[in-house]
């Protein structure tokens, strides 16, 4: 008897032992350069196939190795394998060289003011929906995928994390498992290949699709919920927007006539004083918006918010348009020009003269230096080294160009020498090439836009059904009406930059003695920028279906992606040339509203502004060579943040520009304001 125990014993350990999941997390770091670190599990004991949850929400339980981890961060992942046995691995990542000890550092202080001041959250709610496709998980464009057999009945409840089915990757097998609880139908049936040799059978990249039998959360590739956050700055923009659109009349909507005549120069007078026309000032601030945040900011307001969120990118650029008007009109007002006729103007002008005159001397100069120090950090950053970096990725990308991924520094010092020659000249030069340069790029992207529009014209009306439905209703990944609203008014106010200010410094150089009238003119730069590219982008994105299925893609690469399949594969070009002339802009003009920022604060003399230039063409070949992590991060949060001191002032100054506005069209309907042409 004693023997028999004995070997039931034996039995029952040797059965622990092998059920047990033993693994390690490598880390490996090849090159100095920030945020290149990869981590992958090893696991030496437990039962295939396993699932990895990551700390990591954009990391898939399919994933066994992740990618692009900053340098200093905790990481932790819990390991489960067949028979669900488990267990929890953590490390840290370490950070050799001295970047990697800066991006350390810099990134927990970073995020900490990014998430308590800058985007803390006033809102938070968590997205529910009703459906959802499973996918092929783990997409390479190395390997073969093939589904196996489906492990339920179709037409079956099943549960959150059951698994559904086997799918073969090359010579491994793995378990796809449920999203979400509810009845399962089947899109593909076992044996279909779903990638080979590369390419996509784009019929099967959703297998199955779960209709939930209640609303349920909708889950992170890391089975962590996701919630839709409201950031403070975005209810500071629109709220800020809704009340000019009320204060100054519906502006937006009644001056659209007069300012397209006011464009087209025909009440231009040769003798009013400035440095560039009406024409030239939009378009110099233009340049300054209409960048790769309309390629990019579209495509993520879709894939989270759905179809629906175009609806309020629209919407939050119409009432934008109100916010332009009051902020450029107080440029002008409030403009200082020299004895050599050169314009400085902008927030940092009208918060300070303008709420001096309020009797609020003190306030109006801590706001106008706090807007001045923000700007000369976001021009250096998001308005330079992120234009120059994402202008590289994209030239580097173009097939036979991938050569130059070699050759950063020098992509940089080429940019630095073409961006050199035309901000030496000034806001003159700025505007002789942004006239130019801004009708000819947004016309390349929106024929290429137009041209899929019109390959898809009978499906024109079922699009706009869908953003229209996708507005009001709560369907899919937008969490609801609020949800979807949510997205599309942030994607919006990051991408017109109405209400932050900056588009005032370009105004203000224009010739008039009208502020008002710049104040019209600048009603089409949210227009063109929001309403018009951003609408036709997210046409594009419903008629090539990846609107509804993001295939995996995200930002600018899924737009690229979208124009591939429905122009054909010359449109990588295209967008490649239209995305290093979006940046190469983009850069000028935040050249110009660094340096008006710079003056201010250092003192408007030739030496300071040679010193700003020097130092601002430094970060064009910085921004190219390097990578870029936290502190291009904190300089992007310094660009929204203008917006704080800014549309403070203009809420003060309001009822000035209202009067202001009256009189204009007074004076016009009199015949006070003469047309000249």
């Amino acid at each position: 008897m004693l023997r028999l125990y004995t070997v039931l014993l034996l039995l029952f350990v040797s059965h622990v032992s092998v059920a047990q999941i033993k693994a390690t997390i490598q880390i490996t770091d090849t090159s100095r350069a920030i945020k290149n670190a990869q981590a992958q599990v090893v696991v030496s004991q437990g039962k295939a196939p396993f699932r990895y949850y990551w700390n990591v929400s954009s990391a898939s339980i399919y994933q066994d190795k992740i990618g692009d981890l900053n340098e200093g961060m905790s990481l932790s992942v819990l390991v489960v394998d067949a028979n669900n046995d488990s267990t929890r691995l953590s490390a840290k990542v370490p950070a050799n060289g001295i970047m990697e000890h800066m991006e350390s550092v810099i990134k927990p202080i970073v995020d900490f003011i990014g998430a308590e001041i800058f985007f803390k959250s006033i809102y938070s709610k968590q997205v529910m929906i009703d459906s959802m496709f499973l996918t092929t998980p783990n997409y390479s464009p190395s390997k073969e995928y093939t589904l196996l057999n489906w492990l339920v009945e179709e037409n079956s409840l099943v549960k959150h994390e059951q698994a559904v089915a086997e799918i073969q990757i090359d010579n491994d097998t793995i378990f796809l498992y449920a999203v979400g609880s509810g009845k399962i139908k089947f899109l593909v049936q076992p044996g279909d290949p779903l990638f080979k040799q590369g390419s996509l059978n784009k019929s099967a990249r959703n297998l199955a699709y779960i209709k939930y039998s209640e609303k349920s959360p909708y889950y992170n590739p890391n089975q962590t919920t996701k919630s839709s956050d409201v950031p403070i700055i975005v209810v500071w923009l629109v709220l800020g927007a809704l009340f000019f659109t009320f204060r100054m009349g519906f502006i937006n909507v009644t001056g659209i006539k007069h300012a397209f005549q006011l464009v087209r120069g025909q009440f231009d007078r040769p003798e009013d004083k400035g440095e560039v026309s009406h024409f030239q000032a939009l378009v110099t601030a233009l340049s300054g918006t209409v960048g790769l945040g309309n390629i990019a900011g579209v495509a993520i307001a879709i894939s989270v918010g759905g179809a629906g969120a175009t609806f309020w990118m629209i919407v939050a650029g119409l009432i934008g348009m109100s916010s332009k008007f009051v902020e450029c009109t107080l440029g002008v007002k409030y403009r200082s020009i020299d004895e050599n006729g050169v314009v400085s103007g902008g927030p940092m002008y009208y918060l300070s003269r303008g709420l001096e005159r309020m009797k609020l001397g003190k306030l109006g100069k801590v706001l106008a230096i706090m807007f001045a120090l923000l700007c000369i950090g976001g021009s250096f950053g998001g308005g330079n080294m992120f234009q120059v970096n994402q202008a590289f990725a994209q030239a580097s990308g173009v097939p036979g160009l991938e050569w130059i991924k070699e050759y950063g520094i020098v992509f940089g010092l080429i940019m630095a020498i073409f961006v050199g020659v035309v901000i030496i000249g000034g806001i003159k030069s700025i505007a002789k090439v942004t006239d130019k340069i801004v009708p000819f790029m947004v016309g390349i992207y929106v024929l290429s836009a137009l041209l899929i529009i019109g390959l898809n014209i009978s499906q024109l009306g079922s699009a706009f059904a869908q953003i229209i439905d996708g507005a009001f209703s709560a369907s899919a990944l937008n969490g609801g009406i609020i949800g979807v609203i949510i997205v599309g008014f942030k994607r919006a106010a990051f991408s017109n930059e109405a209400g932050v200010g900056s588009a005032s410094i370009a105004h203000s150089a224009a010739k008039t003695d009208e502020p008002i009238s710049e104040g019209l003119v600048s009603l089409f730069e949210p227009f063109i920028d929001t309403v018009v590219v951003c609408t036709m982008t997210a046409l594009v994105l419903i008629f090539t279906g990846f609107a509804a299925d993001t295939q995996g893609f995200e930002g600018s690469q899924l737009t690229s992606k979208a124009f591939e399949q429905a122009l054909g594969s010359w449109s990588i070009y295209v967008l490649a040339v239209a995305a290093i002339l979006f940046a190469f802009s983009t850069m000028i003009s935040w050249s110009y509203y660094g340096l008006k920022a710079w003056t201010y604060v250092f003192g408007n003399t030739k030496k300071m502004e040679n010193a700003y230039k020097i130092i601002f063409l430094f970060f064009v070949v910085l921004g190219s060579s390097v990578a870029l992590g936290s502190v291009l991060d904190f300089s992007d949060m310094m660009i929204l943040a203008m917006a704080f001191p800014n549309i403070l002032g203009l809420l003060l100054l309001s009822g000035e520009v209202r009067r202001d506005l009256k009189s204009y069209f007074k004076r016009l309907k009199s015949g006070e304001i003469v047309k000249y042409k």
